[in-house]
């Protein structure tokens, strides 16, 4: 007869089978008799966070950075609750996550007592699935399959609630088998191949070719990114991609145009507009990418490639839709194509790259340097030469600092970017650095932050401190709520309301007051010296960089507008909308 355990040591031994290393969380009563199994076993290191928000974005910048599933364990009531931003924000993101939290008794499920509340009816929304266990009998099997629906197909949260008593119970604990599966979860891998085939009779055909891509290509693994730098090369094919889909492709390539969107640059957004030929690879058509509707790219056929069927035709109608695994519709293009040609369309295509040419010329990155403030554009080129050749990783906070790194610090391999790009969670990025310190104890690990986005989970500091998580806070101060600030000047007639951030801490000294190393620098002339020196410190660091206060973020699609009406930078503070021939509009 099997030895009976515990439903909390169950837990713990259901985690190492899984091959989990590191779990984030914070205790409470409810999850006690977890707590007291991680401690008496080794192979485990739990990281205690300061909130539980922080623990789902730590997951999640440990699950971005590493390709395994992140883990979360909370208390009942209000650690679940304030879970739910981080489950949210996975969930929008296709980031993959197991949160195990603690419930009352089940006697007293529904009688309103402390710290109990509707867990899984609470994020019933913000979950890819979520479970409440009431017989230990279901318990072994419930936590192997929450880590399958959690990491295959599209990528997501998963919640496990357990009642205390459960948790106390003793039950027959099975192992995970070889090969999991799911009566009613069958995601499908494996793309239609007349559709691909059709896929590549078109890219052979077309002379505006583009590939749109997204972070699907990150989650389906390191392979995904070598078949997509091949398929671009075959084709000669231009590239762009979304904010979550940077670093798949080299942003040193030739064939690179750039990130696109609403700060997306301008010769992305026009190729994507002017394209008759656009081949979708993991992404899902967000409204930051379209812009207007039914102006996104009037002219093309469309090729959609997803693993998940529900984001195929759901916000822009495609001609050729597929669903599967990008990696192995990727493969499969490649070998169809093969059998077709070798060679890259270079001269059927040659007339578009000439215009794609003329579109980079108008350098619509480009910004006003200055000898006497930094600017923050410069402070993000900086910190980039000084990070060349370093096993580094960034992550962002939401904002104009966000969308600066996303323009001006390139990426040659994926999982090095990790940003909160469907939900744009403000605190975000101080947490996941810490997660990707934790899976990457060696590496430079940068939270590019805003002053106002770092301080809602600012208290994860002390958690940097406590396990020596060398990271590093690079702020760009602009004393605003900077994107706000912007969109108010530029749609709100600068009425500034509540944008403005007063009664800011003294970085410096915060730092300190933790036990960390706090750096200030508002001279251009010392920014490389105080960058190297924020490098080379072996402890946390938070570096105060005051920035010029009412820089805008620019290229900007503005609201409602399509893709070739661009608000571009110039000497003007607020830029010029310029169409497709370069004409000025406003």
């Amino acid at each position: 007869m099997a030895e009976q355990i515990t439903g909390a040591e169950m837990v713990v031994q259901a985690l190492i089978d899984q091959g989990v290393e590191h779990i984030f969380g914070y205790p409470g009563g409810a999850v006690l008799p977890i707590y007291d199994a991680i401690f008496q076993q080794e192979k485990l290191q739990h990281v205690l966070v300061r909130h539980e928000q922080g623990a789902t974005h730590m997951a999640e910048g440990y699950a971005r950075s590493t390709g395994k599933c992140g883990v979360v364990l909370v208390t009942s009531g209000p650690g679940a609750t304030n879970a739910v931003t981080g489950l949210t924000d996975a969930l929008l993101d296709s980031i993959p996550l197991v949160c195990i939290s603690g419930q009352v008794p089940t006697p007293l499920i529904g009688s309103d007592a402390f710290q109990e509340c509707d867990t899984v009816g609470i994020t019933r929304n913000c979950t890819k699935h979520n479970y409440l266990v009431k017989d230990i009998k279901d318990l072994p099997r419930i936590l192997h399959e929450a880590f399958y629906i959690a990491t295959s197909g599209r990528p997501g949260p998963v919640v496990i609630d357990i009642p205390k008593d459960v948790q106390f119970a003793l039950g027959t604990y099975h192992k995970p088998q070889a090969k999991m599966s799911h009566p009613t979860y069958k995601p499908q891998i494996e793309g239609d191949l007349e559709a691909i085939q059709v896929a590549v009779d078109l890219m052979l055909k077309a002379e505006r070719p583009v590939f749109y891509t997204g972070g699907g290509i990150v989650n389906s693994g390191p392979e995904a990114s070598r078949n997509l730098r091949e398929l671009v090369e075959l084709t000669g094919f231009p590239i762009t991609s979304t904010l979550m889909g940077l670093g798949a492709f080299p942003a040193s390539g030739s064939q690179w145009l750039g990130m696109l969107g609403m700060h997306g640059t301008y010769e992305a957004n026009m190729a994507m507009h002017d394209c008759d030929l656009m081949i979708c690879l993991g992404a899902r058509f967000d409204d930051r990418i379209t812009g207007r509707i039914d102006a996104f790219s009037p002219g093309s056929r469309k090729i959609h490639v997803d693993i998940d069927a529900s984001s195929i035709n759901k916000n822009i109608l495609v001609d050729i839709p597929i669903v599967g695994d990008v990696n192995a519709v990727m493969e499969e293009m490649i070998r169809i194509w093969r059998t077709k040609t070798n060679q890259p369309r270079t001269e059927a295509i040659a007339p578009w790259w000439t215009a794609i040419d003329k579109w980079r010329a108008v350098n619509s990155l480009v910004f006003t340097n200055s000898d006497t403030v930094i600017k923050p554009q410069h402070a993000i080129r900086r910190l980039y030469e000084a990070t060349k050749g370093r096993d580094v990783y960034i992550t962002t906070e939401v904002g104009q600092h966000q969308m600066w790194a996303a323009q001006h610090f390139h990426f040659e391999e994926p999982n090095r970017w990790m940003t909160s790009g469907g939900l744009g969670t403000m605190g975000y990025g101080l947490p996941a650095a810490i997660g990707v310190q934790v899976a990457h104890p060696d590496a430079l690990v940068i939270d590019i932050a805003g002053e106002a986005s770092v301080q809602m989970t600012m208290q994860e500091m002390s958690t940097a401190m406590q396990y020596e998580l060398p990271v590093k806070i690079f702020i760009l101060n602009n004393e605003y709520m900077g994107m706000v600030r912007q969109w108010q000047e530029l749609l709100h007639g600068g009425r500034y309301s509540h944008s403005y951030s007063e009664s800011l801490p003294d970085f410096v000294k915060l730092a300190e007051a933790y036990g960390g190393v706090g750096i200030r620098c508002e001279d251009p002339a010392k920014l490389d010296d105080a960058i190297d020196e924020m490098i080379n410190v072996k402890k946390p660091v938070i570096f105060d960089c005051r920035v010029s206060k009412e820089e805008n973020c620019f290229p900007m699609i503005p609201s409602g507008k399509p893709h070739n009406e661009m608000i571009l930078p110039d000497t003007a503070n607020i830029g010029s909308i310029i169409d497709e021939k370069g004409k000025v509009l406003v």
